[in-house]
This record gives structure tokens, sequence and C-alpha cells, in this order.
């Protein structure tokens, strides 16, 4: 995630926290020298809590999501202390610097970025803080991870055999974008009123709205990228929609499709001849997706060491060792800290 991304939502999801209700502080986790409040903890889940809550989250899960936070901050915790030891810590010339690149791609004046920052809850001197610790954890990643990985020519190879090389030799790829709704419940009348909203979602579309933003409003598949599935092989086309897809033109709408799992539109954005890729094309992303995965992995580790090599302590309920994830239902992903460099 870029720098200037990745502060602005420390910013929104901090206003997001200060907004709550306020709790008794005291102590969630012991690290090493430091320490991990209850408030920073609520702090940094808030905004996860408010989507959890709106789905429907219990107490418990609520209660999970703050541990699994809480991991985080212990995470954070001691990547601090590695950036103390190594001497890599940013100075307040290096922060201003980052602060001004980002106030200059959001295209605002200092003024207004801090303006801004404030106004959504986060006092001035703490976005800083969070600056300085974002370009810190980024050190950390280039300094002491990234130099112990290394990507050979055959391990490059050897993924576009598994991955590439077994592609369709010709034939055309679809651009889709799908609109599905399902059943809810078993009830009698439940798959037609499903249907019925896949026919509502037509006629919005007929009647000239973006098939993207009905989608993102109905549909069950990807509707955070308004349905979006990307370029699919006609050999890999699901049963369901072949029909559909391969009578349309481009940008052409199907009628409302009739499927085993409710039902569903599909539009099909652009059509093209698939041209198989030559490792000679994609090699260096290939290097740069095994390098990331290295690099995933060296971090891991990194951070395995260190809990080993620490004392590490979970206070009050983050002590109780018997909470587990609920495979019921899953949370909303917690708001993680934006990772600039990795």
């Amino acid at each position: 995630m870029r720098l200037a991304a990745a502060a602005l939502l420390l910013a929104a999801a901090v206003g997001g926290a200060a907004r709550a209700e306020q709790l008794v502080d005291g102590i969630a986790a012991q690290v090493g020298s430091s320490v991990v409040l209850v408030s920073d903890v609520r702090e940094a889940a808030a905004p996860t809590e408010a989507r959890a809550r709106a789905q429907g989250a219990t107490d418990e899960d609520i209660r999970q999501l703050y541990f699994e936070v809480l991991e985080q901050m212990i995470e954070r915790a001691l990547i601090r202390q590695v950036v103390a030891r190594a001497e890599i810590g940013a100075t307040d010339a290096e922060v201003d610097q980052a602060i001004a690149n980002i106030a200059s791609e959001n295209k605002l004046s200092l003024e207004k970025l801090k303006a801004s920052v404030e106004a959504q809850g986060m006092p001035y001197p703490l976005y800083r803080e969070r600056i300085r610790s974002e370009i810190e954890h980024a050190r950390v990643i280039n300094d002491l991870v990234a130099s112990k990985v290394h990507v050979d020519d055959q391990e490059v190879r050897d993924v576009y055999e598994a991955e590439i090389a077994k592609q369709p030799k010709g034939g055309d790829e679809y651009f889709l974008r799908v609109i599905v709704v399902t059943p809810k419940g078993d009830t009698p009348g439940a798959r037609e009123v499903a249907c019925s909203q896949v026919d509502a979602a037509k006629a919005r579309i007929d009647g000239g709205e973006k098939f993207e933003q009905v989608a993102r409003e109905v549909s069950e598949a990807n509707p955070e990228l308004g349905g979006t599935q990307g370029w699919v092989h006609e050999t890999e086309l699901a049963g369901w929609m072949r029909p559909a897809v391969t009578s349309l033109p481009a940008g052409g709408v199907s009628n409302r499709i009739d499927a085993g799992f409710g039902c569903g539109l599909v539009q099909m954005a652009e059509k093209r001849a698939f041209i198989p890729l030559q490792f000679d094309q994609v090699k260096e992303k290939l290097r740069e997706k095994i390098f990331q995965e290295k690099l995933a992995q060296e971090y891991k580790k990194l951070v395995e060491r260190l809990r080993a090599q620490t004392y590490v302590e979970r206070k009050g309920i983050f002590g109780d060792t018997g909470i587990q994830r609920s495979a019921a239902r899953p949370l909303p992903a917690p708001e993680q800290q934006p990772d600039p460099g990795f």
C-alpha cells in the first residue's frame, strides 16, 4: 500500500475510534519493556467493529476481533524494538518530507491535510507518529528482511511452467461482470424473491444505470468490484453463463439466467482473441511475485523469532487462552496497520 493512501486510512480509522464510547483503560499486553493499552486496541479495532456490528456480530465475535487486533499491535511493538536496536528510526525531517509527499499526492496544502486529519478525530501529533511508524516499519522490511530474499532464474521458470505454460493455445476470452443473487434460506418463495431482485436489477440497467453500480448494490459476487470477474477464457466459462456469454455482443447484458444457485445476470463487456503469454513477457512479473511471497515468509520468520525472544504477556480478558475463532460466521478482516514497503 502506498504511504499516502495508508496515512489517510489511518486518519479515518482513528476518527471512527474517537467517536466510540470510551472504556476504562488498562494494560492489554506487556511486550518486553513496552505496553499496549486497552484504549490502543479499541482505537485500532473501532472501524472493523462498526462493520462487524452492522453484519450482526455478537459480543463474543467482537471479543475475538479485539484479540486479533491486539496480536497485530504486539507485532508492531516488537518491530519498534527492532528499530530502536538497529538505530533505523525516522528523523523529524524525514517525517516532514513524507507528510509533504502525502499532501502533494492528494493535491492538498499542508494546512488542508492537517485540517482533514484533525476533522476525522486524529490529533495531528499522533498522525505524525503514525507516519513515523510506517517509515520505520518499511525500513525493517527493506533493510533486515529483503536482503535475505533471493529469486533465481530456475524458480521463475518453474512458476511459469506450473501456472502459465499450460494455458490454452488460442480461442477467445471475455471480460465479464455478473450479478448473482441466491435464495435466503429454504422458505417457500425464497427463490422467487431472489430472482425478482435480479429482474429489478435488469430493469435498472435497461433504464440506463451502469451495470457496475447496480452490481455493487445487488450482487453477492464481488460487489466491491461492481461484479467484475475479469478476463475469462471460453474454456473456463461456468456452465450457467456459457450460453449467454457466447451469444452476447460486446457490452451486452443477458436476460435473467436461472441456475442451481439462484438467478443471475452477465455482462460481456469485451471480447478478444486469446494470445498465450510467452516466458519473456511475464518473467519479471513472476520474479516480483515470487520475491513478494518469499518476503512475506521471511517477515513471518522474523516476527516469530522476535516473539520467541521477547517477554510477551497478554493481560485481562486478552490473557484468556480460551478465545477461539468461531467457525459460524467470518468477521471482516481487522483494519491492518498499513505497510508502505511490504
